[in-house]
């Protein structure tokens, strides 16, 4: 069977490579080809298009990249009709993915959504595109389904396939490896910071995690690099600074470090699920904030609070990033009890979230509704 599969950033492309993997052990004839990055690739698709310059947040920053992300969407349009796949296979990616899911629909090829753009924190009258043009509906937060049961939609929940990722890290983890002498750290306690994947993500919040941290002498902070932002990108900020920037590591320095500083994303559920201790910030330009305020229905942004529908971790968003930053790292890394709650908090989001072996499950899902 041919699978055609759109994956429009890190996390996305990382989830979609295991979709992949899975596909292959249920499917023995697939064929892949993808609109996506190295993950996906190295899981056997055939790259058409890299999604490095088409991870965008806020409306300045899409409208200014509109003239690009309409030609990749031309591009897009016309491969899929070349190639003629039996399923196109949409992850996340909303402003990209939604629009395909009608295209391709028109012309009578079999659409699968893979975890839900966010419908259910704004805009969510897209939630017809998903009714009328997708066969079926993969959602990876538990709370997703009753919200496409009010609109009529059958989505169906397997787990969240961080589980799996986590589950993959934990198997070869070596707690003996000298991460630190790897990457020439010193012996101090390590506060990770989790800045986002997105350039814009960087721009606006890496500066903000970086002011407090003369603040902290007895500590060393590191910065996970994304891998699609070159080391000379960070350089910029970290010129005159003390951190230190690691790529390809995130999961073990995570596991090395006391507390994270990290963006709202997949990135809060990752450090979570390794039981580390955290404060969840955003930031946007100021008027995609403005318009986010009459936009955005729900509570909580971070998924960890979302899941559990409680403050289990501290969310800042927008104003005075440092200083509040400062005030909860102080409590992450100076009160037991404080940290302790947190982490009786992160159990009960495991439970939530149930088993492993997601992709999988879901893998044998797709392929049941193909044949």
């Amino acid at each position: 069977m041919k699978y055609y599969l759109i994956a429009g950033e890190a996390s996305g492309d990382m989830h979609a490579a295991n979709l992949v993997l899975a596909l292959k052990q249920t499917d023995a004839m697939a064929e892949f080809r993808c609109f996506g990055g190295d993950n996906l690739k190295e899981a056997g698709a055939t790259l058409f298009i890299h999604y490095k310059d088409m991870a965008l947040m806020g409306f300045i920053e899409v409208f200014e990249k509109y003239p690009t992300i309409r030609k990749n969407k031309n591009l897009c349009r016309k491969d899929i009709l070349d190639h003629k796949p039996d399923v196109l296979i949409l992850v996340d990616y909303s402003g990209f993915n939604l629009p395909m899911a009608r295209f391709a629909a028109r012309y009578g090829i079999r659409v699968i959504y893979y975890i839900s753009p966010k419908l259910w924190a704004w805009a969510g009258w897209r939630v017809k595109i998903i009714r009328d043009h997708v066969m079926k509906m993969f959602v990876i937060l538990p709370f997703e389904v009753d919200f496409y049961r009010e609109h009529r939609v059958n989505a169906e929940y397997y787990g969240n396939p961080v589980l799996d990722s986590i589950q993959s890290f934990e198997d070869r983890f070596d707690p003996n490896a000298d991460f630190r002498r790897k990457n020439n750290l010193d012996d101090k306690p390590i506060v990770a910071l989790l800045a986002g994947s997105r350039k814009q993500e960087i721009d606006l919040l890496l500066p903000e995690m970086l002011s407090i941290e003369e603040k902290y002498p007895g500590f060393r902070f590191v910065v996970a690099g994304a891998p699609s932002i070159s080391p000379l990108y960070y350089e910029r900020y970290l010129a005159n600074s003390n951190a230190r920037v690691v790529y390809g590591q995130t999961y073990e320095l995570l596991k090395h470090a006391k507390a994270a500083v990290v963006t709202s994303g997949t990135a809060t559920l990752e450090t979570a699920l390794l039981n580390v201790p955290e404060v969840v910030v955003y930031k946007t330009s100021p008027f995609t904030f403005f318009v986010g305020n009459f936009l955005v229905s729900v509570r909580y942004f971070s998924l960890v609070n979302l899941i559990l529908g409680r403050d289990a971790v501290k969310e800042l968003l927008q104003y005075d990033l440092a200083r509040d930053i400062k005030t909860e790292l102080d409590r992450l890394l100076f009160d037991d009890h404080y940290r302790h709650e947190m982490l009786e908090n992160y159990t009960l989001l495991r439970h939530k979230l149930g088993e492993p072996g997601v992709a999988g499950r879901i893998a044998g899902r797709i392929y049941e509704c193909l044949t």
